[in-house]
């Protein structure tokens, strides 16, 4: 055993690790076991008597030192132009530290009053205390606009591209940035608002072309209306808030809980542990963690902050930015379950025998500290056999036992049969600029499959706490197919070869018998295709219907409060359901619980058609500079303008037009989603394979126009054809006979 380190020793371990100061951390750097724990135990009273620290949340820190990531606020730059700043939480008794901030060139324009979050390292310097460096900016409010600039005599306008302004800003000559005429700009308000004549503005930015990849998300988010900058009273509600004691709360401090999230992810809201259960009644079994951040504790009903966040509904991602349900005070930072920082939570005991069946679960309002922020890969990298620096010591304690119980869930999982779908998911690299480098799959590894198990066993005791304890709540509604819908997928599955049984009642195995049966054949993605357009559109409402894709009979969102405001819902209703304290779910917020689903679904509608068109917009102009390039894939979509033929390469879906496909008359039917054409009989249909060639991509639309070269299993007739795909009245009718009669034959064959 190490002999009792000096004060001095102390000090100087708590000075360069600033993220490890609780007792125990101490005891753990200087070797101090057993009894000699309580005389640890008094050298920190003494020092903290003595005014060298400051005991915060079990933890210990130098009073007159600041954290190594802070929020400040910008006080404005000097005489030679160095921006300082003062931090906004400061507890010395000495004199407030002054900090200079170091920007680098890619960092944004900022002023006097900004608020950011920043990175501090001590200095000893006569001027300044400490050097920052931005993380990103969190405060500055004032009104955007997104527009095109028309230059003026005076200077210039802005001719906004939200469809619901018809109102230009004036620009005076001195604040356009040097915008071009023609150029996309965003700009902010300058100065108080005019009670005549047109909004004065200042341009921050320049965009470039309207069609240009920068510009691709900020036209989604005018497009569809989704608010992307914060009223004044909520910026300062959340500036306001402090961080959470531990008081009324139970401690699981020492419980090494942490985080896998994507690498560039901003925030944490979801944490795990697990490890064997040591009741010899559950010989096998697993104890499973899932700690969630507690929004509820700094978004509190009927607030500035709630009602924000109730009219965004959720946070919205795109591949260059995201529009947060929450300020980034809360999102980025206090709520947030950074490593090494205490964070409240609200988490969830859940104990699970050998086979992955939950036998009992318990939910907590506690205090957690995360030992790690991890990634997805750099986890499984570890679990495979090449474990870095960060995932080394937490390999044996923390990693294999989550990966244990993730496989007595894998077993659960296979027994329950949730839809098994294959569409894979497609992640697009941009460049500084906003130009797309590279379109890709992104790689599904267990890591990501664990996270999402322990997050749907996470909602599920949510949901069953809070249907025992007879609470309102929002639950997550997916409902089984329509039977017109199922007997269109029948057809599909029949006319490649396949069978999907009919006078039964439908589930999710029978779904995943077809999905294997088709899986690795020409038809597998015809067949995922199909499936997914048979499911009904998933919402929020207070009326259990269970969830069909998931094959759950109870199931609400309860994992991802940060930015989800159903998930708020849920976590309030725990609070009032547990008498946790004063903040949970109020009378007149249940009553209005079907208002609040609608509107919530819409508003998760509203951002996945923003995603999608963002998506659609970089992947034109990805492929805008590419245009003659063949490209094979298959057919998607089919409508009576033509066919869509989604890229193996991107994804991307292009439209194939009525008239360019072969030399003759095409009937459309509805009921099969098929064409026929009218002299050779020949049938197009989803999933058959095709070569096209790129004839326009439209970044500024989206749009995707393709020549079809090759269809397969297809002879497209050669020769000529009437004007527009028009035929003439004598050929329509011997031509619609003459599909009638293919058509009964191949249904003939098909029964």
């Amino acid at each position: 055993m190490s002999s009792l380190p000096t004060k001095n020793d102390i000090l100087e371990w708590i000075e360069q690790n600033p993220t490890l100061t609780a007792k125990r951390d101490i005891a753990k750097a200087f070797g101090i076991k057993g009894a000699a724990r309580i005389d640890l135990k008094r050298v920190l009273k003494e020092l903290e008597a003595d005014g060298h620290l400051e005991k915060r949340n079990r933890s210990y820190q130098d009073p007159e030192r600041l954290p190594p990531v802070s929020v400040l606020q910008i006080t404005g730059p000097d005489d030679d132009g160095d921006l300082y700043a003062k931090p906004m939480e400061w507890h010395g008794i000495g004199q407030e530290p002054i900090v200079l901030l170091i920007p680098r060139a890619s960092d944004p324009a900022m002023g006097a009053g900004d608020r950011i979050l920043a990175r501090l390292t001590l200095v000893k310097n006569d001027t300044h205390h400490y050097e920052a460096r931005l993380i990103r900016c969190i405060g500055t409010n004032p009104r955007r606009v997104v527009g095109v600039f028309r230059q003026t005599a005076e200077g210039g306008r802005i001719q906004p591209i939200d469809k619901g302004s018809d109102k230009e800003w004036q620009v005076a000559s001195g604040a356009t940035h040097g915008a071009k005429d023609g150029e996309l700009v965003e700009a902010e308000q300058a100065g108080p608002k005019a009670r005549m004549g047109l909004p004065r503005a200042r341009i921050v930015e320049r965009l470039g072309d309207p069609s240009a990849p920068k510009a691709v998300s900020l036209i989604a988010i005018h497009q569809h209306g989704i608010p992307d900058s914060f009223p004044d009273d909520v910026i300062e509600a959340a500036d306001a808030a402090k961080p959470v004691g531990p008081e009324g709360r139970k401690d699981l401090r020492d419980l090494p809980l942490i985080t896998i999230d994507p690498s560039d992810a901003r925030d944490h809201d979801d944490a795990c542990f697990a490890h064997a259960d040591e009741d010899p009644k559950n010989e096998g079994g697993h104890v499973v963690w899932v700690a969630i951040a507690d929004v509820a504790a700094y978004v509190t009903p009927g607030s500035a902050l709630d009602r924000e966040a109730r009219k965004r509904g959720n946070s919205t991602y795109f591949p260059d930015r995201v529009v947060p349900m929450l300020p980034d005070r809360l999102s980025g930072d206090l709520c947030s379950l950074h490593e090494g920082v205490p964070r409240a939570c609200i988490a969830v005991e859940m104990v699970l025998d050998a086979d992955g069946n939950k036998l009992r679960h318990r939910f907590y309002r506690a205090l957690m500290q995360s030992p790690a922020s991890l990634h997805y890969e750099e986890v499984q990298a570890a679990i495979d056999g090449t474990a870095n620096e960060r995932t080394q010591p937490l390999l044996e304690p923390v990693l294999k036992p989550l990966y244990a119980a993730y496989a007595a869930l894998v077993t659960a999982r296979a027994r329950r049969q949730p839809l098994e779908l294959d569409l894979p998911e497609r992640r697009i690299e941009l460049a500084e600029d906003g130009t797309v480098t590279s379109v890709s799959f992104k790689e599904r590894i267990d890591a990501h499959r664990l996270i999402e198990e322990f997050m749907v066993l996470a909602n599920v005791a949510a949901a069953e706490t809070l249907i025992e304890k007879k609470s309102p709540l929002l639950f997550r509604v997916h409902e089984e197919p329509s039977p017109e819908k199922l007997d269109a997928l029948r057809e599909t599955a029949r006319a490649s070869g396949y069978n999907l049984a009919k006078g039964q009642v439908l589930k999710t195995a029978h779904l995943n018998r077809l999905l294997q049966e088709a899986a690795g054949s020409d038809e597998a993605e015809l067949i995922n295709i199909s499936t997914l357009r048979s499911m009904t559109q998933a919402y929020y409402g207070p009326i259990n219907l269970g969830h069909f894709g998931l094959a759950l009979p109870r199931y609400a969102h309860f994992t991802s409060p940060i930015r989800r405001y159903a998930d708020l819902i849920v976590h309030r209703a725990l609070i009032s359901a547990h008498g946790w304290g004063k903040d949970g779910l109020r009378p007149e917020d249940a009553d209005g619980l079907d208002d609040t689903g609608t509107h919530i679904s819409d508003t998760e509608r509203r951002s996945m058609v923003a995603e999608r068109d963002t998506t659609d917009r970089y992947l034109a102009s990805y492929l805008s500079e590419r245009v003659g390039s063949e490209f094979t894939g298959c057919v998607s979509g089919i409508a009576r303008f033509g066919i869509f033929v989604k890229l193996d390469e991107t994804g991307a879906d292009g439209l194939v037009p009525m008239r360019s496909i072969g030399n003759e008359y095409f009937h459309f039917d509805a009921e099969t989603i098929t064409l026929m054409g009218a002299d050779s009989g020949q049938i197009i249909g989803l999933g058959q394979r095709a070569t096209v060639r790129l004839a326009e991509a439209a970044p500024i639309t989206g749009g995707i126009a393709l020549e079809l070269l090759e269809l397969e299993g297809a002879k497209l007739a050669q020769g000529r054809r009437s004007p527009a795909g028009r035929t003439p009245r004598k050929r329509g009718v011997k031509a619609k006979r003459k599909a009638d009669k293919i058509k009964r034959k191949v249904k003939r064959s098909r029964s």
